[in-house]
């Protein structure tokens, strides 16, 4: 045993390493939060069983489920980057678990990729299950997966940035409100379950520049009828999460 066997080190850990700790944290934080879960899992899951199974919603020509699993998917991948981050960015702000965050060696930036990459790990839980599920209700996927995930990328930052900037600059409780209030909007008016067709042509213009419309087109253009990138799509996502991201980084408050 040399001299030095015991020798403490001090210092911080490597900023990968910080990141991939955080990441993991952030992970078994949000698959243990039952409230969570249900909307970013069981609330998609049953949403695609139901309008899949029963004929509600005319969907137009072809099986239901081609049509709802692309709006589904971009479903979760809103419940997760905004809605779910949103509240949980709230509440760490509201109990002081940023400012603890922000005073230890893990800079603020990678806190803030630590979150990013645990909405991704989330997501590809989530786009796992609920394509299992629509396979299993007959769902026949078109397309390139290639452009399945920068899309899927894209409507990440785009709405981690919009759930970052309202849970950096509104107080918990409103956080808590307004995102799910947006949730429920975006639900019925994002193109999702409901056709955009069927909404007058004036309101059908401003929702298909909403993200969830943007990304929920995209995606149904892609596995649906085999298409490639949708690049104005792309480009609606894109510009939502320069500005939500931008904005986000400029104003958000830590305590």
């Amino acid at each position: 045993m040399s001299a030095g066997t015991f020798t403490p080190r001090p210092g911080a850990a490597p900023v990968s390493r910080m990141i991939l700790a955080q990441t993991a944290l952030e992970t078994r934080m949000l698959l243990r939060n039952g409230e969570q879960l249900l909307l970013t899992v069981i609330i998609p899951a049953l949403l695609l069983v139901l309008f899949s199974a029963v004929d509600i919603v005319d969907t137009g020509a072809g099986k239901s489920v081609d049509f709802l699993a692309p709006g589904i998917l971009a479903l979760a991948v809103m419940s997760t980057a905004f809605t779910g981050q949103a509240i949980a960015t709230g509440f760490d702000r509201r109990y002081g678990v940023l400012k603890r965050l922000g005073a230890s060696p893990l800079p603020r930036w990678a806190l803030m990729a630590a979150k990013t990459l645990s909405v991704l790990v989330t997501e590809v839980l989530q786009i796992a299950l609920l394509t299992v599920i629509a396979l299993a209700l007959g769902w026949s996927p078109q397309g390139n997966p290639l452009s399945v995930a920068a899309l899927v990328l894209l409507g990440t930052a785009a709405f981690s940035g919009l759930g970052l900037l309202m849970a950096g600059t509104l107080r918990a409780e409103a956080t808590l409100a307004a995102a799910n209030l947006v949730f429920l909007l975006l639900l019925v008016g994002g193109g999702v379950i409901v056709p955009m067709e069927k909404f007058p042509g004036a309101v059908q213009s401003a929702l298909g520049l909403l993200p969830i419309s943007a990304l929920s087109d995209g995606l149904r253009e892609v596995l649906q009828h085999g298409a490639a990138l949708p690049w104005g799509d792309a480009a609606v996502l894109a510009a939502w999460a320069v500005l939500g991201l931008g904005a986000a980084a400029r104003l958000f408050r830590w305590e």
